[in-house]
């Protein structure tokens, strides 16, 4: 730890092992099946999915207005951790809130989960910018790729404590699995908070010294780079291109990441069934991850995202066909190899394609496609499942968001684009 550069990697990689209890313990795993079950209590289970698709999408939908804006103020401040701050204290205080919402009360649940992944999205927003501040180009895929495993390790473990408190309340001197269901929520908060503090430590943010703008003047100034930047975008043709192929394909990842749970309830598997399942996927995820780091130097980063998404179509594909429980095990080992790969590779494929020295405006772009994208995703779904009283005909949807985002891919050059942003 003595060494700079060696405690600032992994300090920065830390974060995701902090902030993926969220995504894993809450997205993706009790939130589901709490708000199904708990919060939608006499509720169809369509009704249901339909509420959580609007949940999910709502939240995305807020994070694409503000995250192109946050970028700019972020880099016009040079802030970009101060802001991560705030946005990681939001999401730990609406997490920790969800602790305390009694029975039925969805619309309290959906207000504080969408609030949580506000600030689970924004923060992700200046932790993945400081990546550019952390390394060096060439260790970009390894050390994206560290903080991905290191989530899926992290996330992991505590989701794994939480579900043995869940399946096993009496065992912790708790009344039933509901009351270790919220209690998980607000453990979720306290890792979430004290594993962050490595990065606001020893993470440093260059800084150079300008005057500071603030009130209208400075907001003004923040819209005026943010148009700006929109122009500098379509002025770089390859950066251009993959940020339109991410926000189709990450469609269907974040799709299947926040409603997998769901979609499995629906077919009438059991609920514990399924949390084993994601905790398959997260320890699968931890190995896999570290891989496709050392494989997208191997073969290159385009060819490591196109070989995790022909998985996700098989995934997709299998997901509308299978009947047993089993099969879900199957598919969650196969989305462990994946998963982590592709948006580990794909957050540092971005960083070679643009300035370095407005990181978190290009980011706040970035950011912006990706939760846009899970905007259209779950609401499809959730609409789909609705108009045609079919569960596995809404699966289906997602599959053509793989194939036309491969597509795209393809035609990027990132050697081209890595030129035209060392220009810009």
């Amino acid at each position: 730890m003595n060494n700079p550069a060696f405690r600032s990697h992994w300090s920065w990689a830390f974060y995701d092992w902090a902030n993926s209890a969220f995504a894993t313990a809450v997205m993706a795993g009790f939130f589901p099946v709490f708000f199904k079950q708990y919060w939608n209590t006499g509720v169809s289970a369509t009704e249901s999915t339909f509420r959580l698709g609007v949940a999910n999408s709502t939240a995305s939908l807020i994070v694409v207005f503000l995250s192109p804006l946050l970028g700019a103020v972020a880099d016009r401040l040079e802030r970009r951790k101060a802001l991560l701050l705030l946005f990681t204290s939001l999401g730990v205080v609406m997490t920790g809130a969800l602790y305390f919402v009694a029975e039925g009360q969805w619309a309290l649940a959906v207000l504080l989960y969408v609030c949580g992944v506000l600030g689970f999205s924004g923060g992700n927003l200046f932790y993945d910018s400081l990546l550019v501040f952390v390394a060096q180009p060439r260790d970009y895929d390894r050390l994206s790729a560290r903080g991905f495993a290191l989530g899926y390790l992290g996330g992991g473990l505590l989701f794994a404590c939480s579900v043995l408190v869940v399946q096993k309340p009496h065992w912790f001197g708790l009344d039933d699995p509901a009351q270790a269901v919220r209690l998980a929520f607000l453990s979720v908060a306290i890792w979430w908070a004290v594993f962050s503090i490595p990065l606001f430590l020893f993470v440093e943010e260059p800084r150079e010294p300008r005057a500071s703008q603030l009130a209208l003047h400075g907001i003004l100034v923040d819209l005026q780079r943010l148009a700006q930047t929109i122009r500098d975008i379509g002025k770089l043709p390859h950066t251009f291109l993959f940020l339109i192929a991410y926000w189709i394909y990450i469609d269907g990842v974040d799709t299947i990441i926040r409603m997998a749970v769901d979609y499995g309830l629906a077919l009438g598997f059991p609920a514990n069934g399924l949390i084993l399942a994601l905790l398959v996927t997260q320890f699968v995820g931890f190995p896999a991850t570290l891989l496709f780091g050392r494989l997208g130097n191997r073969i290159g980063v385009k060819r490591g995202i196109l070989l995790a998404l022909g998985v996700y179509v098989l995934v997709t594909l299998g997901g509308a066909a299978m009947n047993q429980a089993y099969q879900f095990y199957v598919l969650a080992v196969a989305i462990g190899l994946v998963q982590g790969g592709v948006q580990a590779l794909s957050r540092s494929l971005y960083a070679r394609l643009i300035p370095h020295a407005r990181a978190a405006e290009f980011f706040g772009f970035y950011n912006m496609v990706g939760k846009f994208a899970a905007v259209v995703g779950p609401a499809l779904m959730g609409w789909i499942a609705i108009m045609t009283q079919s569960n596995r005909l809404s699966i289906l949807s997602v599959l053509v968001l793989f194939v036309v985002g491969m597509v795209l891919l393809l035609k990027v050059n990132i050697n081209a684009g890595v030129a035209a942003a060392a220009r810009a």
